[in-house]
């Protein structure tokens, strides 16, 4: 998605990050990455527990689509960074909407499984389509 700030922006959203480890990690994390949205610290984990968010396994390293995904994105130049507290932690992306409104959710199934920016800046577009499905 850091990639794609400035379309996200432009459709009147903000941009925000969620992450495992320590202020240091995070610090560390957006120097070497250059990220300027918020990025928020997780420690305890809350935030994912709330969400049931899902965990990888060293199986779905072997997965064809983690493969692509990889190849994907060092073509597009991102690099694996230092592994955090839990480097099995999947992900997602959501956006919430004012009035407490879940207009999308992806939630990851594997690594690099990560939410379409058209599905994403689509959501952002027609606000008043809620009901995210997971």
């Amino acid at each position: 998605m850091r990639d794609h700030e400035s379309q996200i922006q432009e459709a009147g959203a903000t941009l925000a990050a969620i992450g495992l480890g320590d202020a240091n990690y995070a610090r560390l994390f957006r120097e070497e990455t250059g990220i300027t949205f918020p990025l928020l610290v997780d420690e305890a984990r809350r935030a994912y527990k709330a969400a049931d968010l899902r965990k990888g396994n060293l199986l779905h390293l072997l997965r064809g689509n983690n493969f692509a995904a990889r190849k994907e994105a060092r073509a597009a130049g991102h690099r694996q960074h230092k592994l955090g507290k839990d480097p099995f932690q999947l992900g997602a992306s959501f956006v919430f909407a004012p009035g407490n409104l879940d207009i999308f959710a992806h939630v990851s199934e594997t690594f690099g499984d990560n939410a379409s920016v058209v599905k994403v800046l689509a959501a952002l577009a027609d606000p008043g389509r809620t009901g995210a499905k997971r």
